[in-house]
């Protein structure tokens, strides 16, 4: 399969509109298969710690997160769960591996055409990659799955972190443009008080403190099962997508100015503040980025963002567009030949999950 060329506007979810609680939330239909088939689909309740993916309407398993739902909502829910099960075990955010196409026939038993063509789609992802590992669904599984491909397969610490300018970021940017602090915190630092400059540095010192412990390591083992550690850890882990999504920000805001002065800027820079909810980096923060975690993820368009803020590659396998040029996506496009890749996989260009184990052929 050849890459496929950018998606275009109006195949992005959303676009034209504010990100909200109905951008992921699509009327189901009896084309898309695993929505409606879902009862079918699962061999028993969901266990304890399943991550889930970006639930379907109709279905919300014991673990699984309903987007369909507004935050203060899912929020009192976590709270009473907390009530009834005590100290229980934290839910997992990256599942353990497993057969990738044990996966699909367990997701998808129904033989609608859009059930046919994931199948197709993991057989097709399974000559390279023999496992896969389920991400949790809350929204932020797109900055989940990069980030933990990123961070577990690094050997070392990338040249933007060891920018000791990175740090003065927030501070900066903040005295610049006031309109900043209309940032909304993730739901587990709400009601904190804490300083959004203070809070954002100390994100990004997080990151690049944790990112350059999983670099020590020698061996890959060492490095996957740290970062799965990290990755159950819900404070450091929340804490590690607020300063993605604030270098996001600081990469829109230089693109931004860059456009403004006539200068050459990507492509999908352009595509990004073409939209009516994101005319500038302040519209992006309160229409797009301030709702990530809280009622929407990242829109396609946003992923080319996300991908310039890490300096990473992101290709993915989009289940869904099987047996066209945009079965495989990358993002960006024409990346730096020096960027690391990772590999994630979407169904529905809402939820991704992260393909595992490459088989021994392909890496020869």
């Amino acid at each position: 399969m050849s890459q496929g060329a950018m998606p275009q506007p109006g195949g992005w979810p959303g676009a034209g509109g504010p990100e909200g609680p109905n951008v992921e939330a699509e009327p189901v239909s009896p084309g898309r298969g695993k929505a409606v088939e879902r009862q079918d689909s699962r061999a028993g309740p969901v266990a304890p710690g399943d991550p889930g993916s970006c639930p379907s309407r109709g279905h919300s398993g014991e673990q699984e997160e309903d987007i369909y739902r507004d935050e203060d909502e899912i929020k009192k829910e976590k709270e009473l769960l907390v009530r009834e099960r005590g100290l229980s075990e934290p839910k997992l955010s990256v599942a353990p591996e497993m057969d990738i196409m044990d996966y699909c026939k367990k997701e998808w038993r129904g033989n609608t055409q859009m059930a046919k063509r994931m199948k197709k789609g993991y057989e097709e992802v399974s000559q390279k990659f023999t496992s896969i590992r389920r991400v949790r669904g809350d929204n932020y599984c797109a900055l989940r799955a990069t980030l933990f491909q990123a961070m577990s397969q690094s050997t070392d610490l990338p040249i933007w972190l060891k920018n000791q300018d990175i740090m003065l970021l927030p501070e900066e940017l903040i005295s610049r443009y006031n309109w900043i602090k209309q940032w909304k915190l993730g739901l587990k630092f709400d009601g904190k008080g804490q300083d959004l400059g203070d809070k954002i540095k100390e994100s990004l010192a997080l990151l690049r403190k944790k990112w350059a412990g999983l670099t020590a390591m020698r061996t890959a083992e060492e490095r996957q099962v740290a970062c799965d550690e990290l990755f159950r850890n819900e404070e450091e882990e929340y804490s590690l997508y607020e300063a993605v999504k604030f270098l996001m920000l600081s990469k829109a805001i230089q693109l931004y100015n860059d456009k403004e002065k006539g200068k050459e800027v990507p492509f999908f820079s352009v595509l990004l503040f073409a939209r009516d909810t994101s005319g500038d980096p302040a519209q992006l923060l309160r229409n797009h980025l301030n709702q990530v975690g809280h009622s929407g993820g990242l829109e396609q368009v946003e992923m080319f963002l996300l991908a310039y803020a890490v300096h990473h590659t992101i290709q993915v396998y989009r289940l869904s567009k099987y047996n066209t040029e945009e079965f495989i996506t990358s993002y960006p496009t024409d990346p730096p030949k020096d960027w690391p890749v990772v590999t994630l996989i979407a169904e529905d260009d809402r939820h991704y999950n992260i393909p595992v184990r490459v088989c021994e052929e392909t890496s020869l």
